[in-house]
């Protein structure tokens, strides 16, 4: 495995809906399922990269998030699409930590993990830290226009970057 693709979780893959503390919050946008089959039939490994603050919030337990991530992976397999993993980050902002995006450490244990080689790979999501993200590691962004995206899309043209 040396080429993967990466994608945020929350406004890229599902709805964003802010913390998801139910199952029933979690709807996975129209088109992912297609989309993924195509990287899938092009034999690019699809991995999850998510922020998920909530656990150190207190607003939903890692028993939880493990469970809606399997069920996420049961409906894509459901659906004929494979995902070959997902990262977690359950830090606070403040923590600190490595591996809170647009920090490298989902990524850099991923490519350990997988093999993978990032400046040969993409991230894909709707916020400004998944391209600094990709930025980060060499790797290629690019931004979606759902969840966040159009908005971060109209911020960076008014800013002129």
């Amino acid at each position: 495995m040396n080429i993967a693709v990466f994608i945020d979780r929350d406004g890229t893959i599902n709805e964003e809906t802010g913390y998801i503390d139910s199952f029933d919050r979690f709807r996975i946008l129209p088109n992912v399922n297609k989309a993924i089959r195509k990287l899938n039939q092009n034999n690019l490994p699809v991995i999850i990269v998510t922020n998920q603050s909530g656990v150190a919030r207190g607003y939903l337990s890692m028993d939880f998030l493990d469970s809606l991530h399997k069920q996420m992976v049961k409906e894509f397999e459901n659906n004929g699409v494979k995902i070959d993993g997902i990262y977690t980050c359950p830090h606070h902002p403040d923590e600190g930590c490595v591996c809170r995006k647009p920090k490298p450490g989902m990524l850099l244990k991923a490519a350990r993990e997988k093999g993978i080689t990032l400046h040969k790979s993409y991230v894909i999501g709707d916020k400004i830290i998944d391209i600094k993200l990709a930025h980060n590691v060499g790797a290629k962004g690019i931004l979606v226009l759902t969840g966040y995206g159009a908005e971060e899309l109209k911020s960076l043209n008014k800013s002129g970057t």
